[in-house]
C-alpha cells in the first residue's frame, strides 16, 4: 500500500479538550488505533472551530467543558459553516440534558471520563465500521435504508465470537459475571473460571464491546486504574 492510499484510508481526527495534559493522553490513544490518525488538538471552543476548518478532519473528539464555549454550542456553529465532520463527546458531563442535548445534535458517541484505552479503542472501531458501510452502501430500495439505519441508530446485531474464542469459555465467562456478588476483575475473573487471566481479559471485553458487560474503573494508591466488569442486569 502506497503512502497516498494510507492517507485516503486514514480517519483524520482533532481533539478538543482545554487540559493540554488529557488532550495529549488522548492523542495517544487515538493514534494507537488503525487507522486513525490525529491531524490537531485545539484547547477552546474557537481553536475548534478554526482548525476544522484548516484541517477538514472527519471527526471531532469534543470535550464540553471549555473555558470560552460549551462544547455542545461548537457543533451547530461548524454545521452553519458548512462542516460535516462527526462528533464524539468525551466529557464527564451526566446530566440527562446535556446527553439529550448531544443526542439532538447528532454526537456519534458519547464517552465519560474517566475511561482508559480500552474503552475508546471500542468506540473508535465501532465508528469506522459503521462509517465504512455508511460510504459504501448503495440505496436500492428501502431495505437497503433500513440497513443504514439500524447499524446507525439501532442496537447492535447479534455477534458471533471472534475467531479463536469458543463458547464454552465464553459460557464460563458469562456465568462467572452473571453470580458475581458486585464485579471482577480479569484476575478474579480467571480464577473462578480456570482459563487465564489474558483469556478472562479478552472474553470481558468481548461482552463489554457487545453490550452484555459494564466496565468500571477502580483507583487505587499508585498505578494504572483496575478496569472491573459487571453483568449488565
Amino acid at each position: 500500500m502506497t503512502e497516498a492510499s494510507d492517507k485516503a484510508d486514514a480517519i483524520d481526527v482533532l481533539v478538543v479538550d482545554d487540559d493540554f495534559m488529557v488532550a495529549r493522553v488522548h492523542r495517544a490513544f487515538v493514534e494507537r488505533v488503525e487507522p486513525f490518525r490525529v491531524v490537531g488538538t485545539a484547547h477552546t471552543g474557537g481553536q475548534a472551530i478554526e482548525a476544522v476548518e484548516s484541517l477538514r478532519p472527519d471527526l471531532i473528539l469534543l470535550d464540553l467543558y471549555l473555558p470560552d464555549l460549551f462544547g455542545l454550542d461548537v457543533i451547530p456553529r461548524l454545521r452553519t459553516a458548512g462542516h460535516d465532520c462527526d462528533v464524539m463527546v468525551i466529557s464527564a458531563a451526566t446530566e440527562a440534558e446535556t446527553v439529550r442535548g448531544a443526542v439532538r445534535r447528532g454526537v456519534v458517541d458519547y464517552l465519560l471520563k474517566p475511561f482508559d484505552f480500552e474503552d475508546l479503542r471500542l468506540r473508535l472501531e465501532r465508528y469506522a465500521a459503521q462509517r465504512g458501510r455508511l460510504l459504501t452502501t448503495v440505496v436500492r430500495g428501502q431495505a437497503d435504508v433500513d440497513r443504514v439505519l439500524a447499524g446507525a441508530f439501532g442496537p447492535a446485531p447479534a455477534h458471533t465470537l471472534p475467531k479463536g474464542m469458543s463458547v464454552e469459555t465464553a459460557e464460563l465467562v458469562e456465568r462467572a459475571l452473571r453470580e458475581a456478588d458486585g464485579t471482577l476483575s480479569a484476575t478474579e475473573c480467571a480464577a473462578v473460571t480456570g482459563v487465564s487471566r489474558v483469556s478472562a481479559r479478552r472474553y470481558l471485553e468481548y461482552f463489554h464491546g457487545t453490550g452484555s458487560a459494564e466496565v468500571s474503573l477502580r483507583y487505587g494508591a499508585a498505578g494504572r486504574p483496575e478496569r472491573r466488569y459487571g453483568w449488565r442486569a
